[in-house]
């Protein structure tokens, strides 16, 4: 479950990165931090990552854009991962997932209004051979078909 935090300030950011900077290889270090403190990386913090590292920020977005578990905006106070890889799809993953987006009035990477539920896709949860999977606030889930669905929605407020 995600949690509330203060708003980002670019002092606290820098603390932050600075903290970080003896690492070889700091920038994913940096950005887990923040997202750790911060539930997501505010784009305040590219600038300041790009300057502290002497990279430039479309280096940084870059990388945010490539790793699929970094965000730019916060999280719902769950988030439900539904598994679109092929195996999974073949057992009729599609399906399921159609069905939660549609109960939770949402597309991909959207939230609920009441801010409980954010769904993401993600491509293989290493469930295979109990396909279609999900993972719920970390937890995975196999053999998830529509009403099983429901029920680890319910479990967290949708």
């Amino acid at each position: 479950m995600t949690q509330t935090t203060p708003a980002p300030s670019q002092d606290d950011i820098l603390a932050l990165i600075g903290s970080q900077l003896h690492l070889e290889g700091p920038l994913l270090p940096i950005l887990h931090l923040i997202q750790q403190s911060y539930g997501h990386v505010p784009q305040i913090a590219v600038p300041l990552i790009a300057d502290a590292l002497n990279i430039g920020k479309a280096e940084v977005h870059g990388v945010l854009s490539f790793y699929h578990d970094f965000r730019d905006i916060p999280a719902g106070r769950h988030v439900v991962k539904i598994c679109r890889a092929e195996a999974c799809q073949a057992m009729g993953g599609t399906a399921v997932a159609d069905h939660a987006l549609q109960r939770l009035g949402v597309e991909w990477h959207g939230t609920t209004a009441n801010g409980a539920v954010t769904v993401e896709p993600v491509y293989c949860l290493g469930l295979c051979a109990c396909a279609p999977a999900a993972m719920v606030d970390g937890r995975v889930v196999g053999r998830v078909d529509t009403a099983r669905m429901d029920d680890l929605l319910s479990g967290v407020g949708a």
